[in-house]
């Protein structure tokens, strides 16, 4: 296994939840951690957390759906820390309304926050992975990506078209030694879901264990990728629910 030591990690959607607990174990771990997410606030605080504890993170506030931000959140990470080993995929919002309940402009921030956020990270780090001669693309999905949970058709559509974006990522990173995973978690304590989630307390997964699966998959072998992979707590029906 490699190391994660002073490689470059970019994380989306780490002010909270999946993204955060993704973060602080990539400090652990030893990387430099760039902390992408739009509270600016509560992006300074985590980085101080991480350098209390003797990790190195810079705080870059970034609406992930804005061309423009996602051009300055690479361009300021090569000025702070060089450019991107890593990319963790992980911002991204829920919705429970069901086709003939939703409106065009909420499908289209569902899409923005979910999809065209990572489509925009991943252009900008194929585009250095690529010249640098590799890197690692990780995409948290989602179990609704394999079986769909009722009246969340956005969510969903959003989730199975990240899968589809990791493997063209996958397909045309290959020749370049830039890979493109997606991780689908099953029920997890986060922000996804604003007063629900944060409060989930049996059959969750924490997200500290995600940020190690993560640190596990980076630390892999360059020539060795991991597609896709579901991570869910053993009691949550998925095997067999129909």
């Amino acid at each position: 296994m490699d190391s994660v030591s002073g490689k470059v990690a970019i994380v989306t959607g780490s002010s909270s939840g999946i993204g955060l607990g993704i973060a602080r174990e990539l400090a652990k771990a030893g990387a430099i951690v760039i902390l992408a997410a739009r509270r600016a606030d509560r992006l300074a605080e985590i980085a101080e957390e991480i350098a209390a504890a003797g990790g190195r993170a810079h705080a870059i506030p970034t609406d992930v759906t804005q061309e423009e931000d996602v051009l300055a959140l690479f361009s300021e990470t090569e000025r702070l820390a060089g450019t991107p080993d890593i990319l963790v995929n992980n911002a991204g919002i829920a919705d429970d309304k069901a086709i003939d309940e939703l409106s065009l402009e909420r499908w289209r921030e569902v899409m923005d926050a979910n999809l065209t956020s990572a489509f925009l990270c991943s252009r900008e780090a194929f585009r250095v992975m690529k010249q640098k001669g590799g890197g690692r693309i990780i995409n948290i999905g989602s179990l609704s990506a394999k079986v769909p949970r009722a009246h969340s058709i956005a969510y969903n559509a959003s989730k199975f078209a990240i899968e589809g974006l990791a493997r063209s990522l996958a397909l045309d990173g290959r020749d370049f030694n830039v890979t493109a995973t997606t991780l689908h978690p099953g029920s997890t304590v986060s922000s996804l879901v604003p007063g629900v989630t944060e409060h989930l307390k049996e059959n969750v997964i924490d997200p500290a264990y995600l940020g190690r699966y993560v640190v596990l998959m980076a630390s892999l072998p360059p020539e060795i990728a991991v597609l896709d992979t579901t991570i869910l707590p053993v009691k949550v029906p998925f095997l067999g629910r129909g």
